[in-house]
């Protein structure tokens, strides 16, 4: 377990046993159940009923410079997240992406799993931009992003469909400090 503390009051609530490590293969039926969850997929680009398999295919593809985590509480997996670094003359560059369980929001959990993103990003892997788009309508993780240091640097209009409609999405960034 992570014992650092954070001057965040917010990411102070007992999280239990958590722990932040590297994903398997073996944790391909938790996140595809995660995954299916319609709260964790509303925040998200995932389509309803992601199988297991497609998740394990998922997991056992990445590029050797992704960075893929979840977040363990008390043997569960509450959360998920990742930096898919960028190449070329993009290199410097990784697009996060990251979500909570339905039922875990609300406890740190995103913090934690976000702060040890950037982390990675910021002492190890020396990437001088994180980007990622959020849906304009997801006040909770644009408050997190914001907090990180992310800022807005635009709109998508109509970026995603979602439940029937169109919806727009921010375009954020953070800049290595």
């Amino acid at each position: 377990m992570d014992q650092r503390q954070d001057p965040d009051s917010r990411d102070n609530l007992p999280l239990g046993d958590l722990t932040i490590r590297a994903v398997r293969p073996s944790d391909s039926e938790e996140i595809a159940a995660l995954a299916n969850l319609p709260g964790f997929r509303w925040g998200t680009l995932r389509l309803p009923y992601q199988t297991p398999e497609d998740t394990r295919k998922w997991i056992e593809g990445r590029a050797a410079s992704d960075v893929r985590l979840v977040a363990v509480q008390n043997g569960k997996v509450v959360g998920n997240g990742g930096l898919n670094r960028l190449q070329g003359r993009r290199s410097h560059a990784a697009v996060l992406g990251m979500g909570v369980h339905d039922d875990y929001r609300g406890r740190g959990i995103g913090s934690r799993l976000l702060r040890e993103l950037l982390t990675l990003a910021d002492d190890w892997l020396d990437l001088k931009r994180i980007e990622l788009t959020v849906f304009t309508d997801n006040a909770p993780a644009i408050a997190l992003y914001k907090r990180n240091g992310f800022g807005l640097e635009g709109t998508h209009k109509a970026f995603a469909y979602r439940e029937g409609a169109f919806v727009d999405a921010h375009a954020m960034a953070r800049m290595k400090p």
